[in-house]
């Protein structure tokens, strides 16, 4: 039937479903980060660019400041006559450096030969200034005489005109002033601003086309970043109402069957329909044997009384209790010797005939327990040391039966240990009978012991 049942069995997989969307998944998500990466690259590379544009623009001004301030310091020169000035130029030549550095720094940006040209041509107007500006130094320092420490040789090896050595020294001076204050000077000047607001103008629109295009580059890629990301989540949706439909609802229903300790209705995915045929299979064998488990799960197969997993799930509810109870441990004195002379067989019979008594001699409301191999329990509920006399001629009682059996049955007796509790089965209860017990033993066996408080 089972196996019929199996067969009819129809429905979608949950394991070929997440197959399939583990792999689609895996697609878009490999698509979403190669998008992710190429949206981080053209990011980066327009921040690149920005950067870059700002470096230009300071290597520009680096150009631009350094020639403004040659000319400062020799038209300052040519004015005051103060050799502070040429000294003063000459560090900005060999020392500060700034034009040649603009253009050294230059070299490591992405720029077109094209572009940095421009640089390169306002450097080079700069260069053929410092021959006229370095001229010009030379006929102040004509005027005031070799003897000045401060000019150095770069001015002294630059020679004059036969035209101007002859000018007198106010003529001299005149001559240098009209030198860097006058238009020709003033046209390269000119030029040199000329060429680095056309490198300005050229790295602004080179640095626009570019991050116009890699702005375009960016705003596909999100797109398809948006797309990707639209598709992952239409697939969750669909996933999660799959979910729903094939494994979520069936589970409600499943519970709520097993609540109701019922057969579970087929429904859901194949799986679920799977398990339910399955479980219901089980329920039904379960069903019939539950009684039976029940059972044998807490009584003792050979003589029908509780065995020892009950007695200590027993005791651990009565464990903190606010009652009375009383706990009795009984042994079968020598009961190996039944075993050995009769067998064992006659040794079942008089532990049957044990159990049997124990059952027969106390109350419904309590429990008689078989614990080990020979070694019995009892526990009374609702018992107070009041009670140590009825408890007495029990166990008197059923030592009376055992040594006058009847027919082939051999003589046996019990040791018994008893201990009182007026608070449930307190941790030391069980001590405190098996204490009793191995007084009772020691007193000769086939009697009993109430456990007392030494002291």
């Amino acid at each position: 039937m089972q196996q019929k049942e199996k067969k009819k069995v129809r429905g979608i997989k949950i394991k070929n479903i997440n197959i399939y969307m583990m792999i689609v998944s895996c697609i878009l998500y490999g698509f979403l980060i190669g998008a992710t990466i190429h949206a981080s690259r053209r990011y980066d590379a327009m921040i690149s660019a920005t950067e870059d544009h700002i470096a230009c623009e300071k290597n520009a001004g680096l150009i631009r400041e350094g020639s403004d301030y040659l000319t400062e310091q020799v038209r300052l020169y040519t004015v005051t006559q103060n050799a502070e000035y040429v000294e003063d130029y000459f560090t900005e030549v060999y020392v500060t450096k700034r034009r040649d550095l603009a253009l050294e720094q230059l070299r490591t940006f992405r720029v077109s030969e094209e572009i940095s040209g421009y640089l390169k041509t306002a450097l080079d107007y700069s260069n053929r200034l410092m021959t006229d500006e370095i001229y010009a130094m030379r006929l102040i320092a004509q005027v005031h005489g070799i003897d000045d420490h401060r000019i150095p040789e770069d001015v002294w090896n630059m020679e004059l005109t036969e035209e101007d050595y002859k000018l007198s020294s106010e003529g001299m001076i005149a001559r240098a002033q009209e030198i860097v204050f006058g238009s020709v000077y003033q046209e390269s000047k000119e030029m040199i601003m000329e060429n680095i607001s056309y490198f300005v103008d050229s790295i602004v629109d080179d640095t626009i086309r570019k991050q116009q295009q890699r702005a375009s580059d960016l705003k596909d890629t999100m797109r398809q970043q948006q797309i990707l990301i639209s598709v992952l989540f239409i697939e969750n949706i669909f996933m999660f109402i799959l979910i729903i439909v094939l494994v979520i609802k069936p589970l409600k229903i499943y519970i709520e069957n097993i609540e109701d300790k019922e057969k579970l209705n087929v429904a859901g995915s194949y799986e679920f329909k799977y398990l339910a045929l399955t479980y219901n299979n089980i329920y039904e064998l379960n069903t019939a044997n539950e009684a039976m488990l029940s059972y044998r799960a807490e009584h003792d197969a050979l003589t029908g009384i509780i065995n020892r997993g009950a007695f200590d799930r027993l005791r651990q509810f009565l464990k903190g209790k606010q009652s009375s109870i009383a706990l009795m441990i009984l042994d079968v004195d020598r009961f190996k010797q039944v075993n050995d002379k009769y067998g064992h067989e006659m040794g079942d019979k008089v532990l049957k005939k044990v159990a049997k008594l124990l059952e027969e001699n106390f109350r419904a409301t309590d429990y008689p327990a078989r614990i080990g191999g020979d070694e019995f329990a009892v526990i009374i509920t609702d018992a107070t040391e009041e009670m140590k006399s009825v408890i007495q001629e029990k166990v008197e009682y059923i030592n009376n039966i055992l040594l006058n059996p009847e027919k082939d049955m051999p003589k046996v007796s019990l040791s018994v240990g008893i201990a009182f509790s007026s608070n449930g089965f307190e941790e030391s209860l069980y001590k405190k009978a098996d204490t009793a017990l191995y007084k009772t033993k020691e007193n000769g066996r086939c009697g009993y012991t109430f456990y007392q408080e030494e002291g």
